[in-house]
């Protein structure tokens, strides 16, 4: 049999078992190995009786060799009830959980289960009988995190030809005779159907498989690419960019920030991204907005700043912001004006109630150096201000307008010239 055991060996393993002929062919070959391991089973609560006798069956045959033996029992058609999910999908959601958090309470490496070529094979039509991409097509993975499948390049006929030959016993699962579930009905009706075609699909089922894989990690080698180089702190990216990548590169990355989208919603969003001015898009488990050119991966929710007065002398603290804003009366000697960090503001020129505030209807200023009145919408347009985003800009103004916008402008009227008394500012972000 093609397995190779050298990414197991010194390990602490979990065998995931379930008494079947899959799990306990794993379990022997690893065993046999020497391979530290334990044996996991998890008792779903689905077949009654015989769910017991398979519990039984695993503890007795860990006992008889020695293997330290775990065990757990849910209610699946309960869980499954209870969050509208399928038996099959439930069942494997609370085995995974069950197993993972084992390997880490007992100090385990891996977690290794008996998925074989047959299993890949049928995973592989009923992903693309849904429809699925090269993901879908590259079927079972061979490792994922410390989940890891030796078994997957063996054809069921060997794990059977090997039991016989090893004397090792196994229960039968009634369930599997049943057509109710997709994977007996694929097992029963079609993959009998597909060997009559090639009597060895199963394995060239696995090249398909194989090859899909090398796509896959070269499109996501491309998709971490185009991440390093398009995405910007504010969680968006430019709609341009994504419409320039290959479309293949785009659905990839539009499908790591939401999972579950179809091909019609990767779609659906690169139309939306073609669009102008603001708008907002509705996708499973996610709203997107469009602003500026770039696609938001949520809805910005930044709170506009209320009317804080500045105290010459005093600290005023601006919660909406996370920013700390200092105050005194200074003589300007020439000091650069930052208006992100430290700011001089001309103070003969205030009226006497100066305060930072959010923009406001019919705001206009006229910035220094620009000979030239400017609305504060068409400020925040030339400076890619997100329309989101501009409710949460520190304006400073006094009852005759504003003084300065934080980090885009001062007023004309309040630049200072050295030896001018100056309100000095100090914007301090925590």
């Amino acid at each position: 049999m093609n397995i190779d055991l050298r990414p197991l060996r010194g390990k602490r393993v979990i065998c995931a078992v379930s008494g079947g002929a899959d799990s306990m062919c794993l379990l022997h070959i690893l065993h046999q190995a020497g391979i530290d391991v334990i044996a996991a089973h998890y008792e779903h609560g689905i077949r009654g009786e015989e769910s017991e006798r398979d519990l039984n069956f695993v503890q007795s045959w860990c006992e008889q060799f020695e293997i330290p033996f775990i065990f757990a029992r849910g209610d699946v058609p309960a869980y499954a009830a209870q969050h509208a999910m399928g038996m099959e999908e439930a069942a494997r959601k609370l085995r995974y959980e069950f197993l993972e958090a084992q390997c880490l309470k007992l100090n385990c490496e891996l977690i290794a289960t008996a998925h074989n070529a047959n299993d890949n094979a049928e995973t592989i039509i009923f992903n693309l009988s849904r429809g699925s991409g090269t993901q879908g097509l590259a079927g079972i993975p061979p490792r994922r995190g410390f989940i890891i499948r030796p078994l997957l390049n063996v054809t069921r006929a060997e794990i059977e030809e090997y039991l016989e030959k090893n004397a090792v016993p196994h229960v039968e699962d009634s369930t599997n005779n049943s057509d109710d579930y997709t994977r007996n009905l694929i097992r029963h009706r079609i993959m009998p159907l597909l060997e009559d075609l090639n009597p060895r699909f199963v394995q060239a089922a696995g090249r398909t498989s194989q090859l899909m894989r090398r796509d896959e990690e070269a499109l996501q080698l491309l998709t971490d690419k185009f991440h390093a180089e398009n995405f910007e702190e504010d969680e968006c990216v430019s709609c341009a960019a994504l419409l320039e990548a290959p479309v293949a590169v785009a659905s990839r990355y539009l499908r790591s920030w939401i999972s579950g989208l179809s091909m019609e919603h990767v779609d659906q969003i690169l139309d939306f991204c073609r669009g102008e001015g603001y708008g907002e898009l509705d996708v499973p488990g996610r709203r997107l907005c469009r602003d500026l050119g770039k696609l938001y991966f949520y809805v910005p929710k930044y709170i506009p700043i209320g009317d804080h007065r500045l105290t010459p002398g005093n600290f005023v603290w601006l919660p909406e912001r996370g920013m700390w804003i200092e105050t005194e009366i200074v003589e300007y000697q020439g000091e650069v004006n930052d208006l992100f960090k430290t700011s001089y503001l001309k103070y003969e020129i205030m009226g006497s109630d100066v305060y930072i505030s959010s923009r406001k209807a019919g705001d206009s200023m006229r910035p220094a150096g620009r000979n030239c009145s400017k609305s504060l919408k068409a400020l925040f347009t030339e400076h890619s201000i997100p329309a989101l985003r501009r409710d949460n800009i520190p304006v400073i103004r006094d009852e005759q307008g504003i003084l300065m916008v934080h980090g885009i402008a001062m007023d004309e009227r309040a630049v200072p010239k050295p030896g001018d008394k100056a309100l000095k500012i100090n914007f301090s972000k925590i």
